[in-house]
């Protein structure tokens, strides 16, 4: 009987150690299911707070540009339009603006690919090679970017019209490329040391040059930061004002910013037409974005982990 008893003894102690460790691991469990739960609560109402710190503004410019000449001065300006007019942008469209969308398309267009080409080429020896002036070439490219554009407003102006440049589209191609490298190249080239060094070893034993091996292997493992940088430029050379209010003069020559500047001046008094400019202006960025989002996403975090 004792030694039964002193089984059944130590089978309930067993037991009640059991059901304080199912406890303890119930009340840990629970405990992060609720900090899990109280970090995307906390995630949601950041996310809806910048969504709408981001969409509020284009939805208040873009429902105005509805509104008729004096309705946001009479009915207010967070109102609904009565009539969805859309002869603010038929007039936009008509009134010049494909010539300047025209320009912007281009300039953006071959600045951006020179870009591209000049940075990775840039990039791909700061990251791969290893020689005694890497680390202060690297450095010189990475202090230019503290060098403020507007100090060379003027030396600019004077090379530009040395060069017969002034008053042509050409003009803002060789400032936009050379104010956007230094960041360029600082991005790309964290980019590719990121890139395993296995691979190039591969392709070198199978006989692959450096020039292959970098149009082969090394740009279009790149394709993300490439893309990513492709963006960021893009947004910013598609916005510029001061380069192209300083090279150009004629108005076949001007960009979308300066569109803005010439509707604003001309229709000074009709402010839904200029909303429906600022929209019209906006909106392919927008759409651009909104369709290589993925390929933001990926470059921007493709080389935070190495190998």
């Amino acid at each position: 009987m004792t030694r039964q008893g002193g089984v059944g003894d130590a089978n309930i102690k067993d037991k009640l150690r059991r059901r304080r460790s199912s406890a303890g691991r119930d009340a840990v469990v629970s405990g992060s299911r609720l900090k899990s739960r109280v970090s995307w609560a906390a995630a949601f109402v950041l996310a809806l707070g910048w969504l709408a710190v981001s969409f509020l503004p284009f939805a208040f410019m873009a429902i105005n540009a509805f509104k008729g000449k004096f309705e946001m001065l009479v009915k207010g300006v967070f109102e609904m339009p009565e009539s969805w007019y859309p002869a603010n942008f038929i007039e936009a469209l008509t009134g010049g603006y494909w010539s300047f969308f025209k320009n912007s398309v281009v300039v953006v267009a071959v600045a951006l690919t020179a870009l591209l080409f000049i940075s990775a080429c840039a990039s791909y020896p700061l990251a791969r090679f290893r020689f005694a002036l890497a680390k202060p070439l690297y450095g010189l490219i990475v202090a230019c970017m503290s060098i403020p554009i507007h100090i060379t407003l003027i030396p600019v102006f004077k090379m530009t019209t040395q060069m017969g440049l002034y008053d042509t589209i050409w003009a803002m191609v060789g400032p936009y490329i050379a104010f956007a490298v230094p960041i360029s190249v600082f991005i790309l080239t964290s980019f590719m040391a990121a890139i395993p060094r296995e691979i190039e070893e591969s392709a070198e034993i199978d006989g692959c040059s450096k020039y292959r091996m970098f149009f082969r292997i090394i740009l279009p493992l790149s394709t993300p930061g490439l893309s990513t940088l492709a963006i960021y430029n893009g947004v910013n050379m598609w916005n510029e004002f001061i380069f192209a209010y300083t090279l150009t003069q004629s108005q076949k020559n001007q960009t979308l910013p300066l569109a803005i500047w010439q509707f604003q001046g001309q229709y000074s008094m009709n402010t839904p037409m200029i909303m429906a400019v600022l929209t019209l202006t906006v909106l392919p960025m927008i759409l651009l974005f909104i369709v290589f989002q993925d390929k933001l996403v990926k470059g921007l975090t493709a080389g935070a982990v190495k190998g």
